[in-house]
C-alpha cells in the first residue's frame, strides 16, 4: 500500500522553530512529528511513503532514509515547484500512486495531524462501505470555529460540509486523514486546489464520500499552543498504551516523558505534561510543568517554566520565568531572572531583559 503526507511550506505558524528545521523534523514527544505517522501507517501495511515536498527537502531526504531503511519501506518525494493546495499534490503524485498493474486504495495526510492514527480501522472501514473516499473526522468543542462533516449517522456517509455555522448543526470536523481509491484521481487537476472546497463536495454530492469518526485524541499541531495541547494529549495516551514509557520518581508529577540522557538537579518538581529530549540538563530547584524541551537545552537553577517549548541548544538562566507558550528557536540564551510573557524569539538571540507582553523578538 502507498501514503501521501501533505508536507507543504515553509511552517510559518510554528516558528521560530521551523526557521532551523523543517516542521515534519521538529521533535514531538521526542521523535520527529512525521515519524509518528510513518510509523503507524507501517503497521497499517504501507511499503511506499511518498513526500508532497517544496522546502528543504534536501533535509528531510537526509533525514528520513536511515528510518525508510529501518522500516524496511521506500520513501518517495514528489517536488512542488509552486504551492498546490491540498489537492493539487495528489495530481502531481500521480505516476507515484498509480504504479503496478492493480493499483490499492491509498492513505493521504496532513503532515500537522497528530493522533493514535487508526489506519487499520480506516482501511476496514473504507473497503466496507466500497465507496471512492473516506475521510476521518474528530469531534471539536466549539464547531463554530470550523468547517463542519455532516453525515449519516448509521452508515457515515457524508451529506454535506457547513463553513463556520453559527447555530449547531454538527461537532464534526475534517481531520486531515483520508483513504481514497485511485478514481478519486480523475476529479483533480494538475494546479493549486483545494480538496476541501473542490473536491469533497462533488464526491459527497455523488454519495461517493463516507466519513469515520476518531475515537482517541486529535489534533492538529501546527503552531505553538497547539503543539502544547497536542502534547498534553499525546502524554495521556501513552498514559493508557504504553506506561512504561512514561519517567516515574519522586521529583515527578503526572505524566513525563524523559530521554534516558537527561540530567536532573535535586530539589526539581516536574510535570505535569512535560517532555525532555535527549542531552538536556536541568539544574537543582527547577519547576517545569506543560512544556517540551528539546534536544541539549538547559535550564538553570529554580527557574520556572510553564507552557513554553525551549528550543535545541537554548539555555534558561537562574530564577528565570517563562510562561504563557514562549517559544525559544534553537540557541537562545536567556539570562538570569530574566521574565518572559508569550514571548517568541528567533534563533541565535540573547535576552537581557524581561519581556512581560507578547511579541517576536528578532
Amino acid at each position: 500500500m502507498k501514503a501521501l503526507i501533505l508536507v507543504g511550506g515553509y511552517g510559518t505558524r510554528l516558528r521560530p522553530l521551523t526557521l532551523n528545521v523543517p516542521k515534519p523534523l521538529v521533535e514531538f514527544g521526542n521523535k520527529p512529528i512525521m515519524l509518528h505517522q510513518i510509523e503507524a501507517l507501517v503497521e497499517a501495511g504501507v511499503t511506499t511513503v511518498i513526500l508532497a515536498v517544496s522546502y528543504m527537502s534536501n533535509v528531510l531526504e537526509e533525514k528520513l532514509e536511515q528510518h525508510a531503511k529501518r522500516l524496511g519501506i521506500q520513501i518517495l518525494y514528489s517536488h512542488e515547484e509552486e504551492p498546490l493546495g491540498t489537492a493539487g499534490p495528489l495530481a502531481l503524485a500521480k505516476k507515484y500512486l498509480l504504479v503496478g498493474d492493480n493499483p490499492e486504495p491509498f492513505f493521504v495526510l496532513n503532515s500537522d495531524v497528530i493522533s493514535d492514527y487508526p489506519f487499520s480501522r480506516l482501511l476496514e472501514f473504507h473497503r466496507g462501505h466500497g465507496k471512492e473516499g473516506t475521510i476521518c473526522v474528530a469531534k471539536v468543542e466549539e464547531p463554530s470555529k470550523y468547517g463542519v462533516v455532516v453525515y449519516d449517522q448509521e452508515n457515515g456517509q457524508i451529506q454535506r460540509f457547513v463553513e463556520k455555522p453559527q447555530e449547531f448543526i454538527s461537532n464534526k470536523i475534517n481531520a486531515g486523514m483520508y483513504i481514497f481509491n485511485p478514481s478519486v484521481l480523475n476529479r483533480i487537476e494538475p494546479r493549486p486546489m483545494s480538496i476541501e472546497k473542490e473536491v469533497f463536495p462533488f464526491m459527497a454530492n455523488a454519495g461517493e464520500l463516507f466519513c469515520m469518526e476518531l475515537e482517541d485524541f486529535w489534533m492538529d499541531i501546527g503552531q505553538p499552543k497547539d503543539f502544547l495541547r497536542g502534547m498534553c494529549m499525546y502524554l495521556t495516551s501513552l498514559r493508557k498504551r504504553s506506561p512504561e514509557a512514561l519517567h516515574k520518581g519522586s521529583n515527578i508529577v503526572g505524566n513525563v516523558l524523559i530521554d534516558e540522557s537527561v540530567k536532573i538537579g535535586e530539589n526539581c518538581k516536574i510535570g505535569p505534561n512535560v517532555v525532555l529530549g535527549p542531552g538536556v540538563v536541568i539544574a537543582d530547584g527547577v519547576r517545569i510543568k506543560r512544556c517540551t524541551v528539546m534536544r541539549d537545552a538547559k535550564i538553570k537553577s529554580h527557574s520556572w517554566l510553564e507552557s513554553c517549548i525551549i528550543g535545541w541548544e537554548s539555555r534558561v538562566g537562574q530564577w528565570a520565568r517563562l510562561e504563557n507558550v514562549t517559544v525559544l528557536g534553537q540557541d537562545v540564551n536567556v539570562q538570569d531572572e530574566i521574565y518572559l510573557n508569550g514571548v517568541r524569539i528567533l534563533p541565535h538571540k540573547s535576552i537581557s531583559a524581561s519581556v512581560p507582553e507578547p511579541q517576536i523578538i528578532m
